[in-house]
């Protein structure tokens, strides 16, 4: 299911542009400041990664995560989309930066 529709968003909002509920939730959006994020079940745990903004590619890599999180998935109705958007928003907004080592 699609959520948001194609606007600019305000630094402080978010938005999920298509969002899957069930066992394998999935989905992305945008946050206001101009990154995009991504999240998936796997193992019993919501995983959200936050790239960069201004990506170049349809495809993020690696090195285009700037933070992620994670929640179990005890007080999440992964069946109810209003419920696994609200744990999706308090990940993003939780979500930690990733360390980065220099080569």
């Amino acid at each position: 299911m699609t959520i948001a529709a194609e606007r600019e968003l305000g630094s402080g909002e978010f938005a999920i542009e298509d969002i899957s509920a069930g066992l394998h939730a999935s989905g992305f959006g945008q946050v206001g400041d101009g990154r995009s994020f991504s999240f998936h079940v796997e193992r019993r745990v919501l995983l959200v990664e936050v790239y960069r903004p201004r990506l170049t590619g349809p495809v993020p890599h690696d090195e285009d995560v700037v933070a992620v999180a994670s929640r179990k998935l005890t007080d999440i109705d992964l069946f109810d989309e209003r419920s696994l958007a609200a744990a999706v928003r308090d990940a993003v907004a939780a979500a930690q930066p990733v360390a980065r080592t220099n080569r």
